[in-house]
């Protein structure tokens, strides 16, 4: 097994954070600086990091979490905040990580699990992994300005077309609900600050099949067997 996988199957982060440290000099082999995440384990291999021996996790957990704002989405916080962790508390014993991120004040649908492959896989662009979110603005949006949303507009690091957008039936002109897969930091915030708004609140509604139903928010659940199977087909 490549050595990022290794890690990641340890349950300590994702496969590409993985290799981030390896490259980074963050990880030993039989008491040797490995930096080649390429690097093949064998059984006899004993790598270590942050001074600790790791091990293949066997017990694969995935856990749903509607996240409640003010909640920082790390294992932990320096600053003595809130984090997801904190949520779940000892309830999980193996080490969990998120699945990419939402802002500490935005709320909703949270994926979390020790299984470095899906992680990846999910997190990654070209997986295409739609998200839907309800946001509310500062104040009415135009149909000027949702339109130039839909066509597509350049924040300060390139150009971003969401998947859809539109106002949330039954709602106000101030409530709008956006789909896209982009993973890039903050991005609708960003896209309707660009446009002169700004967003009040944002949840995280859908992500990757999975929903809110039934989970109030602050609370979270383990996947059902069927809701796994799904995950890794979605991602094939």
């Amino acid at each position: 097994m490549r050595l990022n996988k290794y890690i990641a199957h340890s349950g300590i982060c994702s496969r590409r954070k993985a290799g981030d440290l390896v490259k980074a000099g963050k990880v030993y082999v039989n008491g040797q600086l490995e930096i080649n995440p390429s690097y093949m384990v064998t059984d006899t291999d004993e790598v270590v990091y942050d001074g600790k021996s790791l091990k293949l996790e066997e017990n694969k957990v995935y856990i749903l979490m509607n996240k409640p704002k003010n909640t920082v989405t790390t294992l932990s916080d320096e600053n003595g905040r809130m984090t997801v962790r904190d949520i779940i508390g000892d309830k999980v014993k193996e080490r969990i990580y998120p699945v990419g991120r939402l802002d500490r004040m935005t709320t909703g649908l949270l994926l979390l699990t020790n299984d470095g492959d899906l992680a990846t896989k999910l997190a990654h662009p070209s997986g295409e992994v739609k998200k839907f979110y309800r946001a509310v603005l500062d104040k009415k949006i135009s149909d000027e300005d949702v339109e130039k949303i839909r066509n597509g507009v350049t924040l300060e690091d390139g150009f971003i077309k969401v998947d859809g957008v539109d106002f949330v039936k039954g709602g106000e002109s101030m409530v709008v609900g956006i789909e896209l897969h982009s993973g890039r930091n903050r991005i609708i915030r960003r896209i309707f600050e660009h446009l002169g708004y700004k967003v009040e609140r944002l949840d995280r509604e859908y992500y990757a099949g999975l929903t809110k139903k039934d989970l109030k928010r602050g609370w979270w659940r383990h996947l059902k067997e069927k809701e796994v199977i799904m995950l890794k087909h979605f991602i094939k």
